[in-house]
């Protein structure tokens, strides 16, 4: 699980320009997420990493068209 993690957070700290504030309360809450994975049976690395990013992703808005500018005009 931690390797998920790291990988997570070393990927998306590349995609994104953050304080370290806001890395440490995105890092809280993904290995929260994470965790809850595995609880549920997930054991695959790549697949945790995948969903972890996805999850940061939607928490920041960068998903979400409408949050990222999109207005479609």
């Amino acid at each position: 699980m931690q390797a998920a993690i790291d990988r997570i957070m070393h990927t998306y700290d590349l995609l994104v320009n953050r304080t370290a504030a806001a890395s440490d309360e995105a890092r809280a809450k993904v290995t929260e997420y994470v965790g809850t994975l595995v609880e549920a049976g997930e054991k695959d690395t790549h697949r945790l990493t995948v969903c972890g990013l996805t999850y940061l992703r939607q928490l920041d808005g960068s998903s979400d068209p409408v949050k990222a500018g999109y207005t479609g005009l």
